[in-house]
């Protein structure tokens, strides 16, 4: 099966760079390129790619907005967005997330890391890199997000109460930044039953995917950043 996948930067060189390095790939296939967010989102409807890259900081329509209207796009609910950019440690981790991105990456990393990323997309996977996490709990702690330090209560415990013990303690384990693979090491079980709690607890807070459960842990209290 070949992963299709649509560009979004307003730097023609870098989205042909992109471009190569995409195509290269035998499963992959670039089958469309826009250069502000409003081509985006039209593009993602009339080329049905698997994964957008989208850039943050484009004329017009930014990459938050764009990657709002396709995560809100009922037609678009196949369509995975990965954000790009060169800030990877302040508030754009938080928009991204919020605006349904799947994704963060830098646009420092290596080519093997980018081909990672849209593969671990296109699964239904989330990626946030360990860089990108630290900075999502450094801004939750910095704009006071979460509840306080006594944990989750009111409309927090109420979002939370649909999920099992063990759905919430997967939970706590995926906002830490754990792999399905990390969390199974570390609770005894299978990767495949990882997999399960977290695809429950996904339904029952109604969450697009992984990355957005991060989101719903610290906005709830579930779990709260901790001054180093």
């Amino acid at each position: 099966m070949t992963i299709k996948v649509l560009l979004a930067d307003d730097q023609t060189l870098l989205r042909s760079a992109f471009k190569v390095l995409v195509d290269s790939e035998p499963d992959m296939e670039v089958v469309g390129e826009a250069s502000d967010g409003a081509q985006a989102y039209e593009l993602a409807r009339t080329a049905a790619p698997d994964v957008v890259l989208m850039d943050i900081r484009m004329p017009g329509v930014d990459g938050f907005a764009a990657t709002r209207m396709i995560s809100e796009d009922p037609q678009l609910t196949g369509v995975r967005v990965v954000i790009l950019t060169t800030f990877e440690v302040d508030d754009y981790v938080v928009q991204s997330l919020r605006a349904g991105a799947s994704g963060f990456l830098g646009k420092g990393a290596e080519p093997d890391e980018l081909i990672g990323a849209i593969r671990i997309a296109a699964a239904g996977e989330a990626l946030l890199s360990p860089v990108a996490t630290k900075g999502l709990i450094a801004k939750f702690l910095a704009q006071g997000e979460g509840s306080s330090a006594s944990g989750p209560g009111g409309a927090g415990a109420e979002r939370l109460a649909s999920l099992t013990g063990r759905e919430r303690e997967v939970l706590v384990l995926v906002a830490g930044g754990l792999s399905n693979d990390g969390i199974a090491e570390q609770l005894a079980v299978s990767p495949l039953t990882v997999k399960t709690h977290v695809n429950r607890a996904m339904a029952k807070l109604g969450a697009r995917d992984r990355a957005q459960l991060v989101v719903i842990a610290y906005e709830t209290g579930l779990v709260r950043p901790r001054v180093q």
